[in-house]
């Protein structure tokens, strides 16, 4: 099985990898990560801002603090992952990726940052929900 799994800048996004992980036992056959970083795209104006080679600076980093603290977490899970960054909006940019590498599943963390933590669920995170043509598994 492929999963992508969905990570950003948080701490939840450590619980995420650790959720996977656990899951990762209870397969039958160790399934093959695909861990996403999408970084939301800088308005017009801003990346004229930051000039020609800034927005680019920018996405970079935004996915390496994502990314970095994850690392030695992944490598300890001994399974089988691979990394992808992704700039757009982020619920759609996260299905398309799912459909590129074929994912048969998507694992995200819930932040819940709405009125009522909107009802323990993240915007980003009830979008994928609705929109997802396969399984999405929540952290929280």
């Amino acid at each position: 099985m492929k999963i992508l799994v969905a990570v950003d800048d948080s701490a939840v996004a450590a619980t995420v990898v650790k959720s996977v992980a656990k899951l990762a036992k209870e397969l039958k056959t160790p399934p093959q990560l695909f861990v996403l970083s999408v970084v939301p795209k800088l308005s017009a104006a801003a990346e004229k801002e930051f000039g020609k080679a800034g927005p680019g600076r920018y996405y970079e980093r935004q996915a390496e603090l994502a990314l970095a603290p994850l690392r030695p977490l992944l490598k300890r899970t001994r399974l089988d992952w691979s990394e992808r960054t992704a700039i757009g909006d982020i619920a759609p940019t996260l299905l398309a990726e799912a459909k590129t590498v074929k994912a048969g599943m998507i694992v995200i963390g819930s932040h819940g940052k709405g009125a009522l933590k909107s009802l323990l669920v993240g915007s980003v995170t009830q979008k994928v929900i609705a929109l997802s043509p396969i399984p999405v598994l929540v952290v929280h």
